[in-house]
């Protein structure tokens, strides 16, 4: 009798093929010092130009910990990929922007993403692409409460309406 691999062992070698298909695509040459979560956290950065972005944000868009964005946002500015502002309404913060050094790559980097894009969902409709997206959040709305559950509040916050 064959076994069928679980769903969440069906994602978690899908992000695995993810991890390598970025790690490995064509303008990777470019940006060598760059990883997948550099490349992802600059094209949100790129996406979001128009308000102030901060750590608490990546935070939400990205559901990884505090100390997990204080890591790669600290080795994204040794990098020289952006830069920790103050911002004139609360000197407690600091608002995070693009260097021209990110700048520079984001043609490259938004050209790969989609490749990227293109390659996951060959052969989907758009009635099923939309479809995957509303699975894909129910299952984080799922796992965001699971872990609530566990104790775990602010492991992974949901983006702005994500909760329905």
């Amino acid at each position: 009798m064959k076994h069928e691999p679980t769903i969440g062992m069906q994602l978690h070698s899908l992000s695995n093929m993810n991890r390598r298909y970025i790690d490995n695509n064509s303008h990777k040459q470019l940006f060598e010092s760059i990883t997948g979560t550099n490349g992802w956290i600059i094209g949100y950065l790129d996406h979001n130009r128009d308000r102030d972005v901060f750590q608490k944000d990546l935070e939400d868009a990205f559901s990884i910990t505090r100390s997990t964005v204080s890591k790669v946002v600290n080795l994204m500015v040794q990098k020289g990929l952006v830069e920790r502002s103050p911002v004139e309404y609360d000197a407690r913060l600091k608002k995070l922007t693009l260097t021209d050094k990110s700048l520079e790559l984001i043609s490259y980097m938004e050209d790969d993403r989609r490749k990227h894009e293109e390659v996951l969902m060959q052969g989907f409709s758009e009635e099923e692409k939309q479809q995957l997206s509303e699975y894909i959040k129910r299952m984080k709305n799922n796992m965001k409460t699971a872990l609530s559950e566990l104790g775990i509040e602010d492991c992974c916050p949901m983006p702005k309406g994500g909760r329905k």
